[in-house]
């Protein structure tokens, strides 16, 4: 009997968990990140640009091997710069990335929600790199 009442509440759980993905995916954040993609895919000086900051990003990882000695790392570091410049500047672009800085933090969001109703201590992974609640780990514990 119990394992029928597990079975059938993980079935319940799936279930539950296809209808929030059903709602994210209704979501405005993810119209707008659609929307925006294809805009950045269909622009030909977009994906010019994006081949063109793909080049150079590989000829630097090259020169990155070495750091600072490299003859020729201080150069094409700039050229990625100019590259990812480039590329920042279309608006599409922007746009872009903008939509999915919000559509990551409508599933953040999303999984904090239901990672925090099961318990308060349950660590939840995010992209952004710096903490936005409590000290970083660098405490007791007692903040957060």
């Amino acid at each position: 009997m119990i394992g029928t009442i597990e079975t059938l509440d993980m079935g319940q759980l799936l279930l539950q968990a296809y209808e929030i993905g059903d709602m994210i995916n209704s979501s405005a954040e993810v119209a707008d990140y659609l929307h925006w993609k294809k805009a950045v895919e269909r622009d030909p000086d977009v994906q010019d640009a994006v081949s063109a900051f793909a080049k150079a990003k590989e000829s630097f990882q090259d020169c990155e091997r070495f750091g600072h000695f490299h003859p020729d790392y201080h150069a094409a570091l700039e050229v990625v710069q100019q590259a990812q410049a480039r590329l920042d500047s279309f608006d599409a672009v922007r746009r872009f990335k903008e939509a999915e800085a919000r559509l990551d933090d409508l599933l953040f969001r999303v999984s904090e929600t239901i990672a925090h109703s099961v318990s308060d201590t349950i660590k939840v992974p995010s992209n952004n790199p710096l903490p936005t609640k409590g000290c970083g780990g660098n405490c007791n514990g007692g903040c957060g």
